[in-house]
C-alpha cells in the first residue's frame, strides 16, 4: 500500500525526479507559461505555488528594498531566499525579441510574483488542456501564471458598462449616418455615368467623316463636251 506516498513518480528515481521539477519551475518563473504533459502540469502545480506562498508568507518584507528594512528582517527575508534556492535555480537566460536577458529567478519570486500575489489566498496557476500530443499520443496541458503582466486584473462590471455605453453611438447619430451613406453612393455612381456619356460623345464625333462636294463639270470654251461614243457613231455614219 501507498500510504503517506502522495506525488507521482514517473518512472524515475528521486534524483532524475527532483531535477525534472526543479528545470520545469525554473522555465514556469522565467517564462511564466510553459508546455508540458497533463500528468508533469499537476505536479508542477504543486511544487511551484509553494516555492510562492514562502515569499507571501513574508509580507512586504519580501519586495522591500534592503536599505529600508530592518536586521531582523532582513535575517528572516535571507533565509527564506536560501530555502527557495535549494529547490530553486539561481539564474537563467530568457531570449525575448531576439534579445538575450539574464533573470534572477529567486529575485523575481520575491519581487515580481510575491507583490502579484499578495493578495490571493492560493491557486497561482492555470492549466489548460490542449489536447493529444503527436506521436505518442500523451495529453498535453499548458500552465500559466493567473495573473500575468500583459493581462491585468479584470475590472468591475460598472466600468464595462460604462465604457460600453461611451463607445456605441447615439441613435440620432446613427440615423444622420445611415441618411448620409445613400447620398454618398448615388453621387459615385453618377459620376462614372457622366465620364462615360462624355467619353461616348467624343468619340461619336471623332469617328464622322466629313461629307465631300461634288463639284459640277463646267461647260468647255465654244462648244459643247459630247461623249466620246456619240462622236464614233457620227463619224461611222459620215462614211
Amino acid at each position: 500500500m501507498r500510504h503517506r506516498k502522495a506525488g507521482r513518480q514517473f518512472g524515475r528515481n528521486t534524483s532524475h525526479r527532483r531535477a525534472m521539477l526543479r528545470a520545469l519551475t525554473a522555465n514556469l518563473v522565467a517564462h511564466e507559461r510553459i508546455e508540458t504533459t497533463d500528468a508533469k502540469a499537476k505536479e508542477l502545480r504543486r511544487v511551484a505555488e509553494r516555492l510562492i506562498t514562502r515569499a507571501i508568507r513574508l509580507g512586504d518584507v519580501a519586495y522591500t528594498p534592503h536599505e529600508r528594512l530592518s536586521v531582523g528582517d532582513r535575517a528572516r527575508r535571507r533565509a527564506t531566499e536560501r530555502q527557495v534556492g535549494r529547490f530553486l535555480r539561481r539564474f537563467t537566460v530568457v531570449q525575448n525579441g531576439g534579445q538575450t536577458k539574464t533573470v534572477d529567478l529567486v529575485e523575481k519570486v520575491f519581487i515580481d510574483l510575491a507583490r502579484r500575489f499578495k493578495d490571493r489566498p492560493g491557486g497561482y496557476t492555470r492549466i489548460v488542456k490542449l489536447g493529444r500530443r503527436r506521436g505518442d499520443n500523451a495529453p498535453m496541458s499548458q500552465v500559466e501564471f493567473v495573473e500575468r503582466p500583459e493581462t491585468p486584473k479584470v475590472r468591475k462590471v460598472e466600468e464595462r458598462a460604462a465604457r460600453k455605453k461611451k463607445a456605441e453611438p447615439e441613435p440620432e447619430e446613427v440615423a444622420e449616418v445611415e441618411a448620409e451613406e445613400p447620398s454618398e453612393a448615388a453621387e459615385a455612381e453618377e459620376k462614372p455615368a457622366k465620364r462615360k456619356a462624355e467619353a461616348a460623345a467624343e468619340v461619336d464625333e471623332g469617328d464622322k467623316p466629313a461629307k465631300k462636294t461634288r463639284k459640277k463639270a463646267e461647260p468647255k470654251a465654244g462648244g459643247e463636251s459630247k461623249p466620246k461614243k456619240a462622236a464614233k457613231k457620227k463619224g461611222e455614219a459620215d462614211e
